[in-house]
């Protein structure tokens, strides 16, 4: 079997819906050519196989530890084109953003593998299925700097008897057909509503 080109370890404690429609957007972006390491539970490694590859194993057990680059927004030097060449394991973090940011891909996975090489794609929180789709894009040789990146995302639906429901998103995300990437499920499921009014509360990141 070919080695996939990205890897998510899953670092939650449990697989809940929102990481689940992560996972499962990310998995629609990469066409399943992904694995999903670190995966205890049997039920959560039953639901992850509709969408690629599944391994209880964390991947520091699986490849060699120096064939791995791991995606930290803490890592000093940014992702390139020519950091995934050859047979380069690209690890993104299956980690729920916070804010403020607590540095936990680099307590929970980026300490345990100091062979490993890391790079951020930008000192900001992604989602999974964002950091997967921009290393992707960078993967096929697109370089950081030309992808279209916004941060703070304000969602907002108009709900009864309650009046309007806001929700801030305060992480980046790739533009795309100039909307941002994200799941359509986890969508509805934040706001109830199919279609919710999308805004944001800062600049682009980088250019268009």
């Amino acid at each position: 079997m070919e080695s996939p080109k990205i890897v998510i370890e899953h670092l939650e404690p449990k697989l809940s819906t929102w990481l689940l429609f992560e996972y499962e957007n990310a998995s629609k972006l990469l066409k399943k050519n992904i694995l999903f390491t670190n995966v205890k539970s049997a039920r959560a490694r039953k639901k992850l196989r509709k969408f690629g590859m599944v391994d209880l194993r964390s991947v520091l057990d699986i490849f060699p530890r120096e064939k791995l680059l791991i995606l930290d927004p803490r890592a000093k030097k940014a992702l390139a084109p020519e950091d995934l060449e050859r047979d380069v394991i690209a690890v993104v973090g299956g980690i729920l953003g916070e804010h403020p940011p607590r540095g936990r891909t680099k307590t929970l996975l980026t300490r345990r593998a100091p062979a490993a090489k890391t790079r951020n794609i930008g000192n900001w929180q992604f989602a999974i299925d964002g950091a997967a789709y921009v290393t992707k894009l960078v993967a096929s040789g697109r370089k950081l700097k030309s992808i279209s990146i916004k941060r703070g995302l304000i969602l907002r639906a108009k709900l009864k008897p309650s009046g309007v429901h806001e929700v801030l998103l305060p992480y980046a995300y790739p533009i795309v057909d100039g909307r941002p990437l994200i799941s359509k499920k986890l969508l509805h499921y934040m706001m109830n509503v199919k279609k919710p009014e999308i805004t944001w509360c800062n600049r682009p990141s980088s250019d268009d």
